[in-house]
């Protein structure tokens, strides 16, 4: 379903710890909005709904809507640090186009006029 880097698993870890909470799930799906179309949402859930996928990569339990998973199935999560600072990185093999600002993305599926950015 999704490609989880053993970098950005280790993020999430160190995140979840600052939580306080080792038990939280990784929801990651997408939602309408953003000049593209798509975007990209990642966070922590306690519980997963019975329409929910659950699966587990690097020991990090993963948790994916009904709906997001046919437009992220194949995305891969990584993480990487510059000398600017980290940040989460992902490829969605799915997604068409991009915005210039790369907050946004496309499918084939929802593949209308992007809007300005």
């Amino acid at each position: 379903m999704i490609n989880i880097s053993e970098a950005a698993a280790a993020q999430v870890k160190k995140m979840m710890e600052a939580e306080g909470d080792d038990s939280l799930m990784l929801r990651v799906g997408v939602k309408g909005g953003g000049c593209s179309g798509l975007s990209y949402g990642m966070g922590f859930e306690s519980e997963a709904s019975e329409e929910d996928t659950l699966f587990e990569k690097h020991g990090i339990s993963v948790v994916v809507d009904k709906e997001s998973a046919p437009i992220i199935k194949d995305l891969v999560i990584d993480y990487k640090e510059n000398m600017m600072g980290g940040g989460f990185t992902i490829d969605n093999p799915n997604a068409i186009a991009s915005c210039g600002c790369g907050s946004s993305f496309r499918t084939a599926t929802n593949a209308g006029t992007p809007e300005d950015c």
